[in-house]
This record gives C-alpha cells, structure tokens and sequence, in this order.
C-alpha cells in the first residue's frame, strides 16, 4: 500500500502527538524513579541555601525520592540559573529562585539570562523581609533620623550590598527614591563583609536578610531600625516594618520559588506544586522557618508565573531610576 507525500506526514504528526501523549502519561505515573538535584545559586548557609534544605527535608518522604540540594554559587546565582536551564527537563533537576536572581538580571542584562523564557515555575515557597540596620554608634535611632542624616549630608551616607544589583542594593535605592534622599553604594562579596564593615563604621546602612543579622542586633551589635515587608517577623516583633516608621509605600520581601527547565511535563509540574505545598507546610518546617525570619508562602504554578512578571517589572522601574538599567 502506498502513501502519498501529505498521508505520510499525517502518519508522522500522529505518531509524534501519541509519543508525547506517552511520555507525559509515563511521567505522570513513575515520576519521580531516582533522586531530584535541587541547584542553588548561593553558598550553604545563605537564605537562599536554608529555605532549599527546609524544602528538600519535608519533600522526600513525601514525594518518596532523595531532593539532594546542590550549591553553586556565583555572579548572583545567575551560574546555577544557566546550568538548571540547560539540563534535561526531565523533573530531575530543579533550581531555587530567589527574587535576587530577578534583580540581578535586571541590573545585569549582559549575563544572558531569561528566568520567564527558561524556566516554568512550579511554587513560591517562603518570603520574608530585610532588614534595615545601620552601625550602633551612629546617632541614628529610626527611620525618620536615617533620611535626616542622608539630607544633611546628599551622597555621603554609605550603603552596603552583597553586590551592583543585588537585591539589598535595589531595595536601598527604593529606599532613597521613596525619601528622596542621595546614597552611595558599596558593593561586598557577600554579607558577613557587609556586617563586618557596618559594625567597624565603614559604613552606615545596609539592608541584609534576618538570618544575617538578627544574632548581631540582639548582641547589640548593630541596631535595627525597620523591617521591610507589611509584616514584623516573629524573630524581630519589636521592629518596626518601614510603613510603620512612615514610608506607607514600601513593601519588600525576599522570596524564594521552585523552578524547572522549561518544557517540564506538567503532569511533573503539578505533582512538584503539590509536594511543595504539603512540605512547606509541616510545622516543624513552619516554625523553622519563622526562627529564620521566613513565612511559607504558597502559590502554585498558574499564579506563581504572573506574579514573577509583575516583579521583573517592578524592580525594573527601580533599576531605571537608579541608573541601572537603560
């Protein structure tokens, strides 16, 4: 029997559409048969880093497989974003995104990353706000002293960041956008140079992550004068969050979602999303990530997608004012 040219191309479109079919039904029933690797663009120990392992502890028995989280930090995590993009996507490799790796390709255009383009979200798991301290033997006691200090003195208050388009960095030029202030920044490898620096009075300001510095304000170290997201942390209660101090407009927190390589089978998207609602909600998890300044915050692929647009948006303003980004 022979086939004419279009009878053949139906046959091979057919046969390619019930191929797919399979292999998305295959992965719906045997995903996942080996363990998960779960990259994460910053060092052990970092926010990044501790809200991964809360994750990968509370979804292995539920998901009944190994998630082995891998660290491969650098160049604001857009190193590990590249590689996560580039793996098979396959549901065996997974990456951490944290609302710094938006701002740092925001910031930084020329690293060639696309976070909507190569990936396809499958969950925010937890936020949290930064915390606004400053050095203890400044006569600075809140927030209203703070933009006093930075008028008197236009482009002399210094700021430190874990690097040009972190997100400490961005979150103090809406700080300085919002009060109308001129500050200076400081760019640092990472965050224990910042404290170091802000106790010596290298420098005077710097917005860092609770798990940072919540042992240093409590030693009296350093001195928190707001916390920046519409809620107090159970682990700063008597810090003021930055509305309440008198910048109504200012809301931020850090977040951190799960990822995979674009092209994932949804079938293994929507069984991810459901074991990273069940995991983070375990109340040890929960109560441990509250000791670490962190909520579980949930929020499933269809509404995780458009809120991370809505932030590459947001902080894209932020950077345009700021100079950052053309």
């Amino acid at each position: 029997m022979k086939f004419s040219r279009r009878q053949f191309l139906d046959l091979a479109a057919g046969a390619a559409a019930l191929q797919s079919l399979s292999c998305i039904a295959l992965a719906q029933v045997s995903y996942p048969s080996r363990p998960i690797r779960l990259i994460v663009g910053f060092t052990p120990g970092a926010a990044s880093d501790v809200v991964a392992r809360f994750f990968a502890k509370g979804a292995a028995p539920i998901i009944g497989q190994q998630v082995v989280v891998e660290n491969k930090p650098g160049a604001g995590s857009s190193i590990a974003a590249k590689y996560a993009a580039r793996s098979a996507n396959d549901g065996y490799t997974l990456f951490l995104l944290a609302l710094s790796t938006l701002t740092n390709e925001i910031a930084n255009p020329a690293l060639g990353m696309d976070i909507v383009k190569d990936f396809a979200p499958i969950a925010r798991l937890a936020s949290g706000p930064y915390v606004l301290v400053v050095n203890r033997d400044t006569d600075v006691h809140n927030v209203s002293d703070l933009i006093a200090l930075a008028k008197s003195k236009p482009g002399q208050v210094l700021f430190g960041s874990v690097g040009a388009g972190s997100l400490p960095h961005l979150c103090a030029e809406m700080f300085a956008q919002r009060a109308g202030v001129k500050l200076t920044h400081v760019p640092y490898p990472g965050s224990p140079q910042v404290i170091t620096d802000l106790m010596a009075g290298r420098i005077t300001m710097a917005f860092e992550n609770a798990i940072a510095v919540v042992g240093e304000v409590a030693a009296g170290k350093i001195k928190a004068l707001a916390t920046t997201a519409s809620k107090r942390p159970n682990v700063l209660a008597n810090v003021p969050t930055i509305a309440e101090a008198g910048m109504p407009d200012f809301d931020v927190s850090l977040w951190f979602g799960l990822m995979a390589p674009a092209g994932t089978p949804r079938p293994v998207i929507d069984k991810l999303a459901a074991t990273a609602h069940e995991a983070m909600q375990v109340p040890d998890t929960v109560e441990m990530l509250r000791k670490q300044g962190f909520e579980p915050f949930d929020l499933g692929p269809d509404a995780f997608a458009p809120f991370i647009r809505s932030e590459i948006i947001r902080w894209s303003e932020v950077a345009h004012i700021a100079g950052l980004k053309t």
